[in-house]
């Protein structure tokens, strides 16, 4: 049979920003620029991809991100007998300038035109770009049932696309409940989709150790939930290449001082007393040491190495109540002997901890509360992420400190009763003007803090409602009408379905929850 062809060649609409009536295309987040036309093309299940790149060493990750999109987009099976219409899509053109290593500030642009006569184009200045180009034709194409054959609508289409912030996380927390490997794989896989392309893994807290640390081993030993809820070093390494090999940064958080009670379990003479253990200590040099040797674990004592090879680490520094240090007759002394007040010492604390992440070739990130407390007597370097109040930012980049924007009680992903479309309408860079924006915001994320998620729920609390804030990050400032994106997210909430990722109705009251009643995924 042969599918007839739907429309005439047409001159193409120019959209720079979504309006009402204004033509859209099928992709998440919206790109940046784009045009379309009016012509259908057909897509062969057959379809290659030819590679031009110099740098082979990006290689073997572009042949990977072809397979996810034939594994993606290829669903159901074509009958041998159906012969395709002219416009038939069969090859993938992609040129890539070179490799760059994965780290804050890598070139994420890409440039995708799909011709009238079928053949498709894909240019990026690295890998990066060149993986989100290959996501975005993945949303392009769409299964006809009544002609059996893959189509693109709407060619021809050129996008001109990069994201509007470098730094676009999650928040995994596998601290107050352990996420398998597994189950990190599967959020690492659904960030893809959205072109996240932070996983801000909040790998240690009070309530759990879950790291095999090579030069403190008894941490994990004595600190994980139970000795099969543990990440080895070949797992994190597992992890981080997953994530790398996708395009996505991998932080690890080691949230001190407060927040560790998790160390006291194997090293109580770095925490104050067994009755009060936090925060870690600041009156002996076993707690620095300790420190030391983890990070050395994790950053590999340079620059740009290590498990974490990521150039930024969070090192937290949030929710420090004092009170035990003054409770403790020892640090109670050292605080008279040195003149000291707690919050001396809490600043004395982050201060120190920081100068061992310095000197191991990373910028360190830090909750809120120490800009609150101590502003501009920190190191420049630091970049300040803002979780409890929207006040943050502006005070931080007004300052000339770099920040990151992900406010509880709107960006907070374990609020099951903050809907995507409060989430949607949020702007990191009220307060702040053009030029502080585009240098010293960095971005925000969605936090999925493990209090009340495991593996039987995570990726449903994350789902949808991540993507309205992946969009907020990526397309451009103007494009936050809520009217409009709402049919194009139920949309997107179905691909992730279709795709194997168990995204929860998005117009549920509260998040997460199951269907209320029989009907399709578009919309619920």
């Amino acid at each position: 049979m042969t599918p007839p062809l739907l429309s005439r060649f047409l001159p193409p609409i120019v959209c720079f920003a979504l309006a009402a009536g204004a033509p859209s295309l099928p992709i998440w987040p919206l790109p940046a620029k784009f045009s379309v036309g009016e012509t259908l093309l057909y897509v062969s299940p057959n379809t290659t991809f030819t590679l031009n790149c110099q740098d082979k060493s990006i290689e073997e990750d572009m042949q990977n991100s072809f397979a996810r999109f034939s594994e993606n987009v290829f669903t159901h099976r074509v009958p041998g007998d159906t012969v395709f219409a002219d416009g038939l899509v069969f090859q993938v053109f992609v040129k890539v300038e070179g490799g760059a290593e994965l780290q804050l500030g890598i070139d994420e642009s890409y440039e995708l035109t799909i011709q009238q006569n079928g053949e498709i184009y894909i240019a990026a200045p690295t890998q990066v770009g060149a993986i989100h180009a290959v996501e975005s034709l993945s949303q392009l194409i769409l299964f006809n049932f009544t002609s059996k054959a893959y189509i693109i609508e709407n060619a021809p289409i050129t996008i001109h696309d990069a994201p509007r912030f470098p730094h676009r996380e999650i928040l995994i927390d596998t601290a107050r409940h352990f996420e398998p490997v597994r189950m990190l794989k599967r959020i690492l896989t659904s960030m893809t989709y959205s072109k996240l392309n932070v996983m801000h893994w909040h790998l240690v807290d009070s309530q759990s150790f879950p790291f095999d640390s090579p030069t403190y081993p008894e941490l994990s030993e004595m600190g994980a939930f139970s000795k099969h809820e543990r990440y080895s070093i070949e797992d994190v390494e597992d992890v981080v290449e997953y994530a790398r090999m996708r395009g996505i940064r991998v932080v690890v958080e080691i949230d001190t001082p407060g927040h560790a009670r998790s160390f006291c379990n194997s090293h109580p003479e770095i925490c104050p007393s067994v009755a009060c253990p936090e925060p870690l200590a600041p009156d002996t040099n076993a707690t620095f040491e300790v420190l030391e040797g983890l990070f050395k674990d994790i950053t590999g004592g340079k620059r740009g190495s290590g498990l974490f090879f990521d150039n930024m680490i969070h090192l937290g520094g949030d929710e420090v109540n004092t009170k035990c240090w003054l409770q403790s007759p020892r640090i109670s002394d050292w605080l008279k002997e040195n003149n000291m007040t707690g919050n001396d010492a809490y600043l004395y604390m982050v201060s120190r901890v920081q100068s061992i992440a310095h000197s191991f070739g990373r910028d360190v990130v830090g909750w809120e509360e120490i800009w609150d407390n101590f502003g501009t007597k920190l190191d420049k370097s630091t970049i300040i992420q803002q979780w409890k109040s929207t006040t943050a930012v502006p005070e931080a980049v007004n300052a000339g400190y770099r920040a990151i924007w992900s406010t509880d009680g709107l960006w907070y992903l374990d609020g099951l009763t903050v809907k995507w479309d409060k989430m949607y309408i949020q702007e990191p860079c009220d307060g702040v003007d053009d030029h502080a924006c585009g240098n010293l915001v960095i971005g925000g994320g969605g936090e999925m803090w493990g209090e009340t998620a495991d593996a039987s729920d995570v990726l449903q609390t994350i789902w949808p409602r991540m993507a309205a804030i992946a969009e907020r990050l990526w397309s451009p400032r103007e494009i936050n009408d809520t009217i409009l994106a709402k049919t194009r997210l139920l949309n997107f909430r179905c691909l992730l379905n279709h795709r194997g990722i168990p995204a929860a109705p998005l117009l549920n009251p509260k998040a997460r929850s199951a269907p209320a009643n029989p009907g399709s995924c578009y919309f619920q």
